[in-house]
Order: structure tokens, then C-alpha cells, then sequence
């Protein structure tokens, strides 16, 4: 767990910054940053801050006494105990980062977007941006995450009844201890702050804060900004290096796409932000879609699907667990056999094993099997009447919960990203220009890349894996095409 440290602890010119003088309207002025004070507290929090947390990747992430308190409330401490990356810990030991820090260092790099914005004024900067606005999004960069289940995204994989945790984080920020802080403390509505993370599909935001959402849900947001390069760190691995800082410095806010203010990048940040498209694709090669990583996740849905068939658990229970009070929970005798046997494989390390992996080119093959990944019933139906055929052909004992299909969520790639060269761009482009025009680089590129990347796999237990190889080409394929072609 990153080091917290109190203001008792800091150096007092680390405690004594300029003090924060009045204002008289809701809006940054040119040349006016410092000394802007929101109800007695500066625009940005780490001009004051009350501590700081040691952070394995930026150091120091100063904060202020009202982040202190959100940090110290009972639903984001529990993301000390929600792991970032699920099971890829059984592969990569290192890899225990946790969505607390995460979070954390979400808000940070929001704080570093907003100063490199704010100092740069009329130019290309935010002035005339509502301060509510600023802090709207500082408190949304920190709570983004507050609605998150256990491991990762496993679980919403299920799909309906599991309601996306963006849903689940705006009923917690609404209501309780953060509502009342926000509202106290940091006069703001806390639907407002939930609009940034939960965006309303009935209502538009109000133009500021539709602006500055894009810095946290986006094609160069904060997230992955965070995400990349700290997964990469846990895991030891050489694929998430983005140059945070330069991507970040070439911010500006442009006043007219397509007759709307948009934040754009300059033409120093086109590598940068290269850098971050090629680091998601390398993680989600070699970390994120790791075949053992996502067998333990396979399972776990199966074992969480199970409990909720069963009448055993219900979807209200899984809001406020985290990793270990979940499988505690599935543990339980109440629970159904499968579920529990999954778990005890789950805790044993004990990952079920790939027979066959089936890759967009087979064709109707692989497109029945990926329409089963929004809707898990039916996926469930398949998995069992493909055991119960292969128990009774090759006359094993093959129980319902042992052939799973693992396929993972189809990811998108959004490259909605604008480039200003200024007053000089180069012979034949303009001042402003799409993505696609100032670097040739199409959205579709990246989702073939990832089309032919993503690979769907069948997994059993390890005493099935060499008998069931062994038929794979006469039995086992022949049998899942009879069986996808019935549904």
C-alpha cells in the first residue's frame, strides 16, 4: 500500500505555499491560477496540500484536506483490497497493484493535465473555464473507480443482471459519506461529479464539463494514462512506457472542432500518444488476455454465475466485496457445489488448462462462440451440453462446470483525437487536423490488429486436457459446431 504521509510530516515551506486570496465569479482568469480560492481552498489541491502518498510511480501525489477526506472514507479505502489486474498475480507475482492507487494517481495526472491547461491562460488554456468545472473533475479523476467489483472486470462480463460498475460508483457517490462530503465540503452536487464517471445518455453535460470529461473517459484520458504504465511496472515488463509528461504538455484547449471547444494535441504530442495506442495493444497481448491470467477469470465467472442461479447470492451482495471477502463468500457451504469446488481450484492455483483456441479466421466458428460473450446464459447452456456430450462419447466423468469458454470482451478503439500544428503547419495540412490526417493511423487498423489478436479458447481442469487434445480435430470441433449451430 503506497505511504501516506500528514501535514505534521511535511517541511513547513512545503505547508506555507501562497495563501489563497477571494474571487468573485466562477471562472479561471488569464494570468490568475495561484491565487483563485474556492471557499477557502486553492484551485488546485496540491498548492496546499496536507500530505502526500508515497507512490511507487510519480513519488510524491500531494493532496489537500478535503481529498483526504474522500481518501479516508470506507468505500475508497476498500480499494486497498480490489486488485487492478484480478488473477494475473497467479503469473505475475508482482502484479498486487490495487485500484487505491490507481485511483490515486488518476487524480494526480488529472491535477498535472489541469496546471499544464491552466497555466498556458488565453493560449491554447482554460481561462473562462467554470472553477467548478476544474473540480468537478479533479473529485471525478479520484472516485472513478468506487464502484469497482473484485478482480478486476470479471464479473461484469456477466453482463445483465450485473450493473456496470460506472452505475454501481454513482449510487456510492450519491449517497452516504462522500454525498455528504462533497456536498459539505466541496460544495458540489454529487450527481455532477457522477455525471463525469456515468455520463447521462438523456441529458447533455454542461459545456465545461463536457470539455474536460474527455481528460477522464477518452482516447488520451488519465486512465490509461495511469493504468498502462503502472500494470506494466507490477508485472516487470517492457511494453507500457508513454512519455506522461511531454503527451500531457502538449494539451490545449482549441476553440472551434467542428464549432465546439475540444481538447486537442499539439504536434508533440502525436508520438507520445503513439506510444500509449501501441503500450494498450502490447499489455492487452501479453498481460491482459494471458491465457492462465484469463482461465482463473473464466472460472470465477462460472462460480459467481452459478451462486446467482442457484438463489445463493444475490447481485446486491458482490457491491462493497472485495477480492478475498468474495471467494470467502463463494467458499460457503450455502454456496452450489460448483461454485465452491471453482474456488478452492481458484485459491489453490489451479487453472484450468486450453484444449483448443479458436481465432477469427475459422470463420462461423468464431463468431457463434463471440456472440456467446453477451449472453452468459446461453454460454452456460453450451458449456454444459458440450460436457455432458463429451462425458458420454469419450465415457469420462466431465462435470457441467468443467469445459468453460473463455472469450474475452471485444475492446474498443476510439481515436477521436484532434492535432494542432498552430500558425505554421507543414506545406498542404491545415491548422487543425483529425488523427488520421496528421499520421495516417486508421481506428481500423488498430481493431484488425486486435481482432486477430483476440482468440477464443476452450479450458478444462488439467486431467481433461490431453485426452480431450487428442480428439480435438474429430470430436471436440465437430461437437462445438453441432452445438453453436442449435443455438
Amino acid at each position: 500500500m503506497p505511504h501516506m504521509s500528514t501535514q505534521a510530516e511535511r517541511p513547513k515551506s512545503a505547508r506555507t505555499r501562497r495563501q489563497p486570496l477571494g474571487f468573485t465569479n466562477d471562472i479561471v482568469r488569464p494570468g490568475k491560477l495561484w491565487p483563485v480560492s474556492v471557499h477557502g481552498f486553492p484551485l488546485l489541491p496540491d498548492e496546499q496540500p496536507v500530505g502526500t502518498v508515497r507512490d511507487s510511480l510519480y513519488d510524491l501525489i500531494p493532496f489537500g484536506p478535503r481529498e483526504e477526506k474522500l481518501i479516508g472514507t470506507s468505500p475508497f479505502l476498500r480499494l486497498q483490497k480490489v486488485k487492478q489486474l484480478g488473477f494475473v498475480f497467479r503469473v505475475w507475482p508482482g502484479a498486487t497493484n490495487t485500484r487505491y492507487e490507481h485511483s490515486l494517481g488518476c487524480y494526480h495526472l488529472a491535477v498535472k493535465a489541469l496546471r499544464a491547461l491552466l497555466q498556458r491562460g488565453e493560449d491554447g488554456g482554460l481561462a473562462g473555464i467554470s472553477i467548478s468545472s476544474v473540480q468537478t473533475l479533479v473529485v471525478a479523476a479520484l472516485l472513478h473507480d468506487i464502484g469497482h467489483y473484485p478482480f478486476s472486470h470479471t464479473i461484469e462480463e456477466l453482463g445483465y443482471p450485473i450493473v456496470h460498475h460506472e452505475k454501481v460508483g454513482r449510487s456510492i457517490i450519491e449517497n452516504g459519506e462522500i454525498a455528504t462530503i462533497l456536498e459539505q465540503d466541496y460544495h458540489l452536487s454529487p450527481g455532477r461529479v457522477a455525471d463525469f464517471i456515468d455520463p447521462p445518455k438523456t441529458k447533455a453535460l454542461p459545456p465545461d464539463d463536457e470539455l474536460l470529461s474527455h481528460l477522464l473517459s477518452g482516447a488520451l484520458d488519465v486512465d490509461k494514462l495511469d493504468y498502462l504504465p503502472r500494470d506494466a511496472r507490477a508485472c516487470n515488463v517492457p511494453y507500457g512506457g508513454v512519455d506522461v509528461e511531454r503527451l500531457l504538455g502538449s494539451l490545449r484547449i482549441h476553440p472551434n472542432v467542428n464549432g465546439l471547444r475540444r481538447i486537442v494535441v499539439t504536434h508533440k504530442g502525436i508520438s507520445p500518444l503513439h506510444s500509449l495506442l501501441h503500450a494498450r495493444q502490447e499489455m492487452f497481448d501479453n498481460i491482459y488476455w494471458h491465457h492462465t491470467s484469463r482461465a482463473f477469470q473464466v472460472m470465477l465467472m462460472r462460480a459467481v454465475h452459478e451462486a446467482l442461479l442457484s438463489g445463493a447470492l444475490q447481485t446486491s451482495q458482490l457491491v462493497g466485496l472485495d477480492d478475498a471477502s468474495l471467494l470467502l463468500l463463494l467458499a460457503e457451504e450455502r454456496m452450489p457445489a460448483s461454485s465452491r469446488v471453482l474456488v478452492a481450484d481458484l485459491e489453490m492455483r489451479r487453472p484450468y488448462k486450453g484444449v483448443v483456441e479458436i481465432s477469427r479466421m475459422a470463420g462461423r466458428l468464431f463468431s457463434r462462440l463471440d456472440a456467446l460473450f453477451w449472453n452468459a446464459n446461453r454460454r452456460r447452456h453450451v458449456e454444459r451440453l458440450l460436457a455432458a456430450e463429451l462425458a458420454r462419447v469419450l465415457e469420462m466423468e466431465i462435470a457441467d462446470h468443467e469445459v468453460l469458454f473463455d472469450i474475452p470482451r471485444p475492446e474498443k478503439w476510439e481515436m477521436d483525437v484532434w492535432v494542432t500544428f498552430g500558425a505554421h503547419p507543414p506545406v498542404g495540412m491545415a491548422e487543425l487536423v483529425t488523427w488520421v490526417q496528421a499520421t495516417g493511423l486508421q481506428p481500423d487498423d488498430l481493431a484488425r490488429y486486435e481482432q486477430h489478436q483476440r482468440r477464443i479458447r476452450v479450458v478444462v481442469p488439467e486431467r481433461l486436457r490431453a485426452p480431450l487434445q487428442a480428439r480435438v480435430d474429430d470430436l471436440l470441433l465437430p461437437m462445438l459446431e453441432t452445438l453453436v449451430e442449435m443455438e
